[in-house]
């Protein structure tokens, strides 16, 4: 079974409001050979909302070291951290070894994120959930 994020799938849960449908995924979802999560609405942010940028990588916001905020300045790691935290249990839920995720993104980029600055500059990293799902084993790409 495979985790990709719900925003792939069609789903209307970026921060925007919007999503970056991928057929290909979708079908998976639809097919029962994957599971859609959005780790920042698990977190209980809402849709659409302000955007986030990490101070540093997921595994640093992880370790409490960096920090999620939003553009406006609001300090949001403790919902990316609850997100994260509960994707990986359904991820553990349905035993899967792989996770498809969004690119770029602060939750689910894997390889590079936004840098922090909000200007639109990509720096080595992974997102908040990508780091998390790395430490348990799973197996992480991004589209």
């Amino acid at each position: 079974m495979l985790i990709v994020s719900k925003c792939l799938t069609g789903e209307c849960c970026r921060y925007d409001g919007k999503s970056t449908p991928d057929p290909e995924i979708a079908a998976l979802v639809e097919n029962g050979l994957a599971v859609a999560v959005c780790p920042e609405q698990l977190g209980l942010l809402p849709t659409p909302r302000v955007p986030a940028e990490l101070t540093g990588s997921g595994e640093e916001v992880l370790k409490l070291s960096a920090r999620a905020v939003t553009r406006d300045g609001r300090d949001v790691t403790r919902e990316f951290i609850t997100g994260a935290y509960a994707a990986l249990e359904i991820a553990r839920s349905v035993n899967a070894e792989k996770a498809i995720l969004k690119a770029k993104s602060p939750s689910c980029g894997c390889g590079q994120i936004y840098d922090g600055s909000f200007s639109g500059q990509l720096t080595e990293g992974d997102g908040v959930t990508a780091a998390l799902f790395k430490t348990a084993g799973i197996r992480v790409e991004t589209r």
